[in-house]
């Protein structure tokens, strides 16, 4: 989402990966770190929608942490991204992705479940 800090890396899973493949992939592709599968924690799997219908407005992502890695991020993409800082989670830039907003805030707040839903109500949103 242009104008919009995100939590770190993301993407796709590609053909014959796996969701654990795809996330190290992902981090050493946009953040030029090498993660190993065993040094991620996974934090919650999260359904969401747009809530208009179409397909590709309907999403299942899988968030992780890493808790240890080689190398400084940096930015590896910078059509993609302007910036790269740390940040507190409880003092995010604004303005964050929604739902991965939603995401930090609880996870933050040791309260974010291990599947959630996000867009399918409002108290799919609440804070």
């Amino acid at each position: 989402m242009d104008g919009y800090w995100s939590a770190g890396a993301a993407g796709h899973v590609e053909a014959g990966e796996s969701v654990l493949q795809a996330a190290v992939r992902e981090a050493r592709e946009e953040l030029g770190v090498i993660i190993h599968e065993e040094d991620l924690r996974p934090l919650t799997v999260m359904h969401r929608t747009v809530g208009n219908g179409k397909p590709t407005d309907e999403r299942a992502d899988f968030f992780f942490a890493a808790h240890r890695w080689q190398g400084e991020p940096q930015i590896q993409e910078p059509e993609k991204a302007a910036a790269l800082q740390w940040a507190d989670p409880m003092a995010l830039p604004e303005p964050v992705v929604p739902h991965e907003e939603f995401v930090l805030h609880h996870w933050a707040r040791h309260t974010l479940e291990t599947v959630t839903t996000y867009g399918f109500s409002q108290a799919s949103q609440l804070m």
